[in-house]
């Protein structure tokens, strides 16, 4: 039911995101309620879909920030080490901050530095102090190769589907340390996966199925069609809506890409 959590605001959108059971974590809720999704993106900030922050690059739904933090809670905890790779916008950095509290650390590493400039800018609207005091790090870079400079985290989310769960960031990731990231399979389908580090292991568990809304604008043909294959199989009207959505949005983000 996450697609009816939509709200007239941010406590509305993060109060019905709870009521439709997409998560149930207080301190997850908390930190959502505490960071305003219209700081980050000035598009439908409240509707719980996707939405485009140029660049060719999305905000990702608030569904999928929420499950996120539902699956990193006990891993974002007081004084913790945390990595958001493809950090976008900077929301799910900040409420990832908000969770580790003024003893723990948020790196976001983004690819654009302009994502990485406007990142800041959106954080210093209403939580400079994070920046100001370390809590919160926004790196340019590759988040396929991690930040080995803070490494070991405690807790990784990934933002945009890899064709594989990237070595450099298993390994960054701190023993008892859990990863979230979407991947994309054979079949052409994406998942997300939990990645745990269990006394020097890897243990890889698929949670859900996904659709991420690609930043790499050369995916976009690629992932059109899977978006369309699951609105032709899908026996929902609502999943049929939110999918006929992402299209649309894709499709903008396609036409802003061939004029630059």
């Amino acid at each position: 039911m996450a697609w009816r959590s939509s709200g007239s605001s941010n406590a509305e959108l993060v109060e019905n995101l709870r009521k439709n059971g997409v998560f149930s974590n207080q301190r997850a809720y908390d930190a959502m309620k505490a960071v305003d999704r219209g700081d980050f993106t000035s598009r439908d900030p409240y509707e719980d879909a996707p939405q485009r922050i140029g660049y060719n690059a999305t905000i990702s739904a608030p569904h999928m920030h929420a499950a996120a933090l539902e699956y990193l809670q006990n891993h974002l905890v007081a004084g913790a080490n945390a990595l958001d790779v493809g950090s976008g916008s900077g929301y799910l950095t900040v409420c990832m901050a908000m969770m580790v509290g003024q003893t723990g650390t948020v790196v976001g590493i983004e690819h654009m530095s302009e994502l990485v400039e406007l990142s800041t800018k959106n954080i210093k609207k209403h939580h400079s102090e994070m920046i100001e005091n370390g809590n919160v790090v926004m790196i340019d870079g590759d988040g396929r190769q991690g930040y080995a400079e803070k490494a070991p985290y405690n807790a990784i989310h990934v933002g945009a589907a890899a064709a594989g769960v990237p070595k450099a960031l298993t390994d960054q990731l701190a023993d008892g340390g859990r990863m979230m990231i979407p991947v994309e399979q054979e079949d052409g389908n994406q998942v997300f996966m939990q990645i745990d580090k269990i006394n020097g292991k890897i243990h890889e568990k698929i949670v859900e199925h996904v659709i991420y809304v690609p930043l790499n604008p050369l995916c976009i043909l690629y992932i059109l069609y899977i978006i369309l294959l699951s609105v032709r199989y899908s026996s929902s009207s609502w999943n049929r809506l939110l999918l006929y959505r992402q299209v649309s949005l894709i499709r903008e983000e396609s036409r802003v890409f061939e004029k630059t």
